[in-house]
């Protein structure tokens, strides 16, 4: 069981505040790094997997649009008209996917929302202990 001291000077009161706020300040910088640093490496491993997928289906994608214009090539739509419908329902699809992305990144913000959580909850810790000492210095006067 630790031993409460209530007969120290204020310049040990002092130090004691500014060696407390050092290490919080220390403590909640490390926790700032591994934060961002987490959701960096989750960052990197989706545009991986982004550029990953993309290689693979941009070749697909050609195939599946040119057998789409012969299939209505064989329907009796003639060729250009049968690529222009293609392409244009391709353009389409393409727009609505990409403003739904730069909907989905602009969302994306890579903050370290548990840290500025966690600073906030120290602040409310420090100002209700510096109301609790200033009670007891009331008290003891």
């Amino acid at each position: 069981m630790a031993v409460v001291n209530f007969n120290r000077s204020i310049p040990e009161l002092l130090t004691d505040v500014v060696n407390n706020f050092t290490v919080l300040v220390r403590k909640e910088t490390q926790l700032a790094r591994v934060e961002m640093s987490e959701k960096i490496g989750e960052l990197a491993v989706g545009i991986g997997l982004l550029i990953g997928g993309s290689v693979l289906l941009i070749p697909a994608l050609v195939i599946l649009l040119q057998s789409a214009v012969a299939g209505l090539e064989a329907a009796g739509i003639g060729s250009a008209w049968a690529a222009l419908i293609v392409g244009g329902a391709a353009l389409l699809i393409g727009l609505i996917l990409l403003v739904l992305g730069v909907g989905r990144l602009k969302a994306a913000r890579p903050l370290p929302t548990r840290t500025i959580e966690q600073l906030q909850l120290d602040a409310e810790v420090a100002k209700s202990q510096v109301r609790n000492e200033d009670a007891t210095s009331k008290r003891a006067a």
